[in-house]
């Protein structure tokens, strides 16, 4: 009898900030793989609320107390940090149906660079479908309640940097 291979996914993201729905794709993707690594970006053209300090912090926070997560940051291809991660399979997340496009360009680009790794792309639970980061970030802003759309350490981190902050 030989020793199975263990199954890593990576689920890359800025995650600025972890909602509920990248909590729900974490939790339904260790259905799948054997170890999960969350990649958070570190090189990326959105000019993120928290630095990337501040959004490891978080997901460790939220997520660090189950021993078949790491997380952790990375710059580059996603496919070059799969493969040094040893993961076999990159998770991404299709809300609706106007993600798709850019995804499935995203996914065949990887494919090409790195033919060993997987692209699984899940879609979230309905109560999540809609939420995105970017809509988190605008309403905690307007000084909105977050507290059904991210876990409570973040919805206090969201509240104190917008009091703190004046905007």
């Amino acid at each position: 009898m030989t020793a199975s291979k263990k199954l890593v996914g990576l689920y890359p993201g800025t995650f600025d900030p972890l909602t509920r729905g990248h909590e729900d794709l974490v939790e339904r993707a260790l259905r799948v793989v054997d170890e999960l690594v969350i990649g958070v970006a570190s090189d990326t053209h959105k000019e993120p609320l928290f630095t990337l300090e501040e959004r490891v912090g978080m997901i460790e926070e939220v997520l660090g107390g189950n021993p078949r997560i790491r997380v952790t940051s990375f710059e580059g291809l996603t496919v070059d940090f799969a493969k040094r991660e040893g993961a076999s399979v990159i998770l991404r997340g299709l809300r609706a149906v106007s993600d798709f496009e850019f995804e499935f360009q995203m996914a065949l680009m990887n494919k090409h660079l790195a033919p060993g790794v997987e692209i699984l792309f899940m879609a979230p639970d309905a109560t999540f479908s809609f939420l995105s980061a970017t809509l988190v970030r605008e309403v905690a802003r307007l000084g909105g309640d977050v507290s059904a759309f991210v876990s409570k350490p973040v919805a206090e981190r969201l509240t104190r940097r917008f009091e703190g902050d004046g905007s």
